[in-house]
């Protein structure tokens, strides 16, 4: 972030409170919330808003529009902005070229990760990672629904490869993924089981919505060849699998989710019953993401050396 700022050089004629108006304001502006501003600076966010105060009555002039709900620059806040926030990120990029040449790369990333790919993911190199890079801070947030990194003031997402914007980077962090369909033993006592993918036109499966479109998603097939998209209904919809996986352990209904160790280990233990599984797909895995104009500090190519499966970067070539 900015702690650079604080070693002011004496001979300049700017305060070091003066210039930590400016942080506040650049950092508010950018994020168009104290809320994300105050986490990107690690302050409060009335610090934030006593510092932006302090700036409007010095300048004589409104920065920044507020409302119970939004955050905007003002024309003038907007003109200002364009002047000084090259200039701040050309010195905090300055700074981080410097910190390469550390031995220990330092710093908080925050990461948005859906459930499943946390335990995919970072669950294995947790101990490895930390061992290696103990000041670095990772912050993870869990949510299997879509969320804006760069709104949100995420440095990188993870997700399925279809799921990501195309004006951003992705690094692959996982192998392909193979799809499956479960149900619980309770519920296959009701129903037969399916004997393709047709079948389930005529089952309780639980749905969800594709992320991109919002649209209820397909559940997808392929055999010899052929490749199928069946429109399911059931009794719920739902936007995290651990949820679709726990209702489907009830016996409500079907679910398609992927092949995973957890789901193997339910299957295993007699909690679920897969089916269909030779018209399982194969599907990229998940990729890390993240905008493709912000450098990227030392942590995070730390990070991304630990976590990634391809030998070389994927940038924008989906």
């Amino acid at each position: 972030m900015y702690y650079w700022l604080i070693f002011i050089n004496r001979k300049t004629n700017m305060r070091t409170n003066e210039l930590g108006e400016l942080i506040a304001f650049v950092a508010v502006a950018e994020e168009r919330s104290f809320r994300r501003a105050a986490a990107r600076l690690n302050l409060t966010s009335s610090t934030l808003s006593h510092s932006l105060r302090s700036l409007e009555e010095r300048l004589g002039v409104r920065l920044l529009n507020r409302t119970t709900r939004t955050v905007s620059p003002t024309a003038a806040g907007m003109a200002l902005l364009d002047k000084i926030a090259p200039a701040f990120s050309t010195i905090s990029e300055a700074v981080e070229d410097v910190n390469t040449f550390r031995q220990h790369p330092r710093g908080k990333l925050r990461i948005n990760s859906p459930r499943i790919a946390y335990q995919m993911v970072f669950a294995p190199i947790f101990q490895r990672f930390w061992r290696d890079f103990p000041d670095i801070t990772l912050e993870i947030s869990l949510n299997d629904s879509f969320v804006d990194i760069v709104k949100e003031g995420f440095d990188a997402g993870i997700r399925l490869r279809s799921d990501i914007p195309q004006d951003m980077n992705a690094v692959r962090v996982t192998q392909d993924l193979t799809a499956a369909v479960y149900g619980s033993p309770d519920y296959f006592r009701r129903f037969p089981l399916p004997q393709t993918p047709q079948d389930l036109q005529q089952h309780l499966c639980i749905g969800r919505r594709e992320i991109s479109s919002g649209n209820l998603y397909r559940w997808e097939f392929a055999k010899d060849g052929k490749h199928v998209a069946i429109p399911v209904r059931g009794p719920l919809v739902l936007d995290t699998v651990d949820m679709m996986i726990d209702v489907s352990l009830q016996g409500i209904g079907l679910v398609y989710a992927a092949d995973s160790e957890e789901n193997r280990q339910h299957v295993a233990a007699g909690r679920l019953v897969r089916v269909l599984a030779d018209w399982s797909p194969t599907v990229p895995g998940f990729y890390l993401y993240f905008p493709g104009h912000r450098q990227m500090s030392a942590a995070f190519k730390a990070l991304i050396a630990a976590i990634r499966v391809d030998t070389e970067y994927e940038l924008n070539n989906r």
